[in-house]
């Protein structure tokens, strides 16, 4: 499997300034205060599908053919991988199956289905998820997508941190969730190419850490994978992913659901945004271990703003605690 390179990006960032605008980053004084420097939340979950993901999606679409188009692709994802897929999908005019776990995010499945994909729900977990559409793929001869071996989806998402470097060039650090690991792969090949001083941090659930320990490992690990946090709940660590990051992160971080619930909170409070889980764990990574977070100008990714209700009910009640 190929790795994507920053031309890739380039060429997903001309591909999709016809598709997205570029999101918006800004500084809070409350945010700042709390952490002792200047906190730049670069804002994904303003996207249309309210997630960052959607920039993969679309420069996945576009680099089909048409036969490919025509027979359709499959996915397998909790939520945000698959509103990308569909509003992709939708976007190009290709079909598109979507498997998630059974009983998934009621909000996350009704958004999907809206976008005109068919979703199947099977399995307990995400291990389950996949295996089952990979046969529905293969049954149905259409190309199955994986959530984090895709070349297309790493360039398409490194637009976001090629912005990010433009909007603020002098960032010490930037801190990335992780589930698969997309996010994070995009922020190092970034980096590398236009930002090579400023240290790029991974975070993920310590309830599910198989990115995590796969990294520290230097070694592909399942793990268990336990996560309330459904855009973090990911068992295994994929290929491709993982050497990007090999190379490019300064150091990998892990954070409590409830550290992450209280992060949700603040995002709330002092940055006035709805952040899901995911959407809040750069946060609760720069709040709960400063110091592994270096510098004076920390760039904080907010991956995702699809937070279920149950999500705020949790976040609030950790606040009143």
């Amino acid at each position: 499997m190929r790795e994507p390179t920053i031309t890739d990006a380039l060429r997903a960032r001309r591909l999709l300034a016809d598709h997205l605008p570029p999101t918006p980053m800004w500084s809070y004084p409350a945010l700042d205060a709390a952490v002792g420097a200047t906190v730049l939340v670069k804002h994904e979950n303003v996207q249309p599908t309210g997630a960052f993901k959607v920039r993969g999606g679309l420069t996945l679409l576009a680099a089909l053919s048409p036969d490919e188009r025509a027979r359709g692709i499959v996915g397998y994802s909790t939520g945000n991988h698959a509103q990308s897929l569909a509003y992709a999908a939708a976007r190009f005019g290709a079909p598109c199956v979507i498997v998630m776990p059974a009983d998934p995010n009621p909000a996350k499945a009704a958004a999907v289905r809206a976008l005109g994909a068919e979703l199947v729900e099977h399995g307990a977990d995400m291990t389950e998820a996949a295996a089952h559409a990979a046969t529905l793929a293969d049954a149905r001869g259409m190309r199955l997508v994986s959530a984090g071996d895709e070349p297309e989806l790493v360039a398409g998402v490194a637009t976001a941190y090629l912005e990010m470097f433009e909007q603020a060039p002098d960032l010490d650090t930037v801190v990335v969730p992780v589930g698969g690991g997309s996010g994070a792969a995009a922020a190092c090949l970034a980096a590398a190419a236009v930002a090579p001083r400023c240290r790029v941090v991974a975070v993920q659930a310590a309830a599910s850490p198989a990115a995590h320990d796969s990294w520290r490992a230097g070694e592909l690990l399942t793990r268990p994978n336990r996560t309330r946090v459904e855009g973090l709940a990911t068992g295994c660590a994929f290929a491709l992913t993982q050497r990007l990051m090999r190379d490019g992160l300064a150091d990998f971080l892990l954070v409590t659901d409830e550290e992450i619930a209280a992060a949700q909170w603040r995002m709330m409070r002092d940055v006035h945004t709805l952040a899901e889980g995911a959407g809040a764990t750069a946060l609760a990574a720069v709040l709960s271990h400063r110091d592994r977070v270096p510098g004076d100008r920390i760039g904080v990714m907010c991956s995702g703003g699809n937070a279920s209700p149950s999500e705020l009910r949790t976040c609030t009640a950790v606040s009143a605690a």
